[in-house]
């Protein structure tokens, strides 16, 4: 009773290790090996490969890392092939996972895949990889399931997890919250979100305090950054310039949620934790950087006029994306003024984030993708 589950994103790791637990829960027996970060391995999976291993951001700097990669790649497969799991689940990351999903077929392990790659958004030509590769396909975003459909893909939607753990979490009060952060009763505050990538944190985090700078010289704010479990703190703590140390706080991950449910406002890099903070109901900026090659290269395969997940949800731009030559603090100090204070823009923007939180659906995601992967194996329920 193996299965090899494989996760290389802080968000992969989260979703995967909440769907072990529940087959566990389920299925006893069963045992979890592959590639993941901490909350997989405190979930009991045995880790082969360590998700912090292959966290690259860019396209040209995947290329420079790709002997690395496909070093880490050729260790799975024989892990895959020598233990032969009942089952492999592949958690987002394509372009590692979709050659894993090959290796499983090539060795007749059915592949499921739980949160789909963003074919929909650029290089939709992989959907062949996944006719021929993946036995189920589940979903957690609701425009994905028709695209699979489509293409006589076998899939499931099963609603977004991060409902439910939201829903779920247990948050400080706003006074508990500032009094554990040494943040004054009077200040506003606003949180930055540069990311869970070392190279993300270095693309997003100078702009990001630049701005805050700015805005912290025109009125009582404080700030507040959490750090994701894949940062080092010191390093991110070395970043903040001494004189900011007073008025820009830390925040251990665990308190990440409490961090963007009590600010007035979030900068937030493009990627997952938009889709937290606007299922927390903060109003936010977003924001993304590449090096310039990355950038040119991607620009040509994506086929989206908006990357935030939370416009694209929405259909529409319901938050302001700064993305490459537009990050920058000039922008965010813009969109700050008009975010901070209750006017138009703010509320439009908290009815938008609210209808962007009832099209993710209702709580239970991954019971449901549980007993997805149960139907798609002919698994009894222990």
């Amino acid at each position: 009773m193996e299965m090899m589950i494989v996760a290389g994103e802080a968000s992969g790791d989260a979703h995967a290790a909440e769907l072990m637990i529940e087959l566990r829960r389920r299925h006893p027996d069963l045992r979890f090996f592959g590639c993941g970060g901490p909350r997989m391995a405190g979930a009991g999976g045995e880790l082969l490969v360590s998700a912090s291993e292959l966290a690259v951001v860019g396209l040209a700097e995947v290329v420079r890392h790709l002997p690395r990669i496909h070093g880490l790649l050729r260790r799975l497969r024989r892990a895959l092939r020598q233990r032969r799991p009942m089952a492999v689940i592949l958690v987002d990351f394509p372009d590692f996972n979709l050659r894993l999903a090959a290796a499983a077929a090539a060795a007749g392990i059915p592949a499921i895949y739980f949160v789909s790659p963003q074919l929909w958004a650029w290089r939709s030509g992989r959907v062949r990889q996944i006719q021929r590769h993946v036995k189920r396909m589940i979903c957690i975003f609701p425009f994905e399931q028709e695209f699979y459909k489509t293409h006589g893909v076998e899939v499931d939607s099963v609603g977004h997890p991060l409902v439910e753990r939201i829903a779920s979490a247990t948050l400080p009060s706003p006074q508990e919250f500032r009094s554990a952060q040494g943040i004054s009763s009077s200040s506003t505050i606003v949180a930055l979100l540069p990311g869970s990538r070392r190279r993300e944190l270095e693309f997003h985090l100078p702009s990001m305090l630049e701005a805050a700078r700015c805005l912290h010289a025109e009125r009582d704010i404080d700030f507040v950054l959490p750090v994701a479990a894949t940062l080092d703190r010191a390093m991110v703590e070395a970043q903040i310039p001494p004189p900011m140390r007073g008025y820009t706080h830390l925040v251990d991950s665990t308190n990440a949620y409490a961090a963007v449910a009590h600010a007035r406002l979030a900068v937030v890099a493009s990627g997952t934790a938009t889709v937290e903070t606007a299922l927390l109901g903060t109003p936010m900026i977003v924001v993304y950087r590449l090096s310039r090659l990355s950038y040119q290269m991607g620009r040509r395969m994506v086929k989206l006029p908006r990357y935030a997940m939370v416009n694209l949800i929405a259909g529409r731009e319901v938050v302001p994306e700064l993305i490459q030559s537009e990050f920058e603090p000039g922008a965010i100090v813009d969109w700050a003024h008009r975010l901070l204070e209750d006017g138009p823009s703010r509320n439009q923007m908290i009815l938008d984030l609210d209808e962007v939180r009832r099209r993710l659906g209702a709580p239970g995601a991954i019971a449901r993708a549980a007993s997805a992967v149960e139907s798609a194996l002919a698994l009894g329920t222990a």
